[in-house]
């Protein structure tokens, strides 16, 4: 398992995939907050009653905000570089030699998966400290107990997306591509969307972790956002069964 470990994440070390989505999911969701913070500031009465009653120019707007572009920019961002990882050896035409590798297709397996969680579990954590810091940057004064729990809560929904995101790993192994992932990575923020619309609430673990952030734990509780764990269980499974079988073509 070590020798695959330190393989996988040197490969996504060195891939401007993993550059790229670490950046635009960190930078790219504190910029996106920062504008509305700023579109809120600015006064105009059209903008404002565009951003809604959560469009406040303070740390509760900011925050909101970072929520909500978290909920589905996180996920993308996951899913996107899940997909490459476990798509890129077809689209490269090397995945034949891993059947030459000492070492099992279901290790190599879990080895990206560990690998992704590793470094989603490190994008989550980033998220609300560069957050936290932009918002004193932009004067919203140090953030309090309040603050400090939507910036905790921002890092749960992080950790919570990683989790949603692994059944990209198995559409892009019986897919045999990028796309494949890419496009069940869509689908599933399609689905939290209109699950939420269709008043499945908490129950339904791809919205779950949204609704609980979103709304302070109000939404969701916290035992329904734990339902992302078996959710991730079932596709892991079917991952790692999926390349124990995988045959050459």
């Amino acid at each position: 398992m070590r020798p695959a470990l330190w393989g996988e994440s040197l490969k996504l070390a060195a891939s401007l995939v993993g550059r790229v989505a670490t950046v635009a999911v960190v930078v790219g969701i504190v910029v996106l907050s920062s504008a509305m913070l700023v579109a809120a500031r600015s006064g105009n009465t059209q903008v404002v009653a565009k951003l809604g009653p959560d469009g406040t120019p303070d740390w509760h707007g900011f925050l909101a905000a970072a929520t909500q572009i978290t909920a589905a920019g996180g996920l993308a961002g996951f899913a996107i570089v899940l997909a490459w990882m476990f798509g890129r050896e077809f689209a490269d035409g090397a995945v034949n030699g891993l059947f030459a590798l000492p070492v099992s297709r279901r290790t190599i397996a879990a080895a990206k998966l560990l690998t992704f969680a590793a470094w989603g579990a490190l994008v989550s954590a980033a998220l609300p400290v560069v957050l936290g810091a932009t918002g004193v940057a932009l004067g919203l004064g140090t953030p309090g107990a309040t603050e400090l729990a939507g910036l905790a809560r921002l890092t749960v929904l992080g950790l919570a997306g990683v989790v949603l995101a692994t059944p990209v790993a198995w559409a892009a192994t019986l897919g045999r591509s990028v796309l494949a992932g890419v496009g069940v990575g869509i689908g599933l923020i399609v689905v939290a969307q209109v699950s939420v619309l269709a008043g499945a609430g908490g129950w339904m673990p791809l919205a779950a972790p949204a609704l609980w952030a979103m709304t302070a734990g109000r939404g969701a509780t916290l035992g329904q956002v734990l339902l992302v764990l078996p959710f991730g269980a079932i596709w892991v499974a079917l991952t790692l069964g999926a390349w124990r079988r995988l045959q050459v073509r």
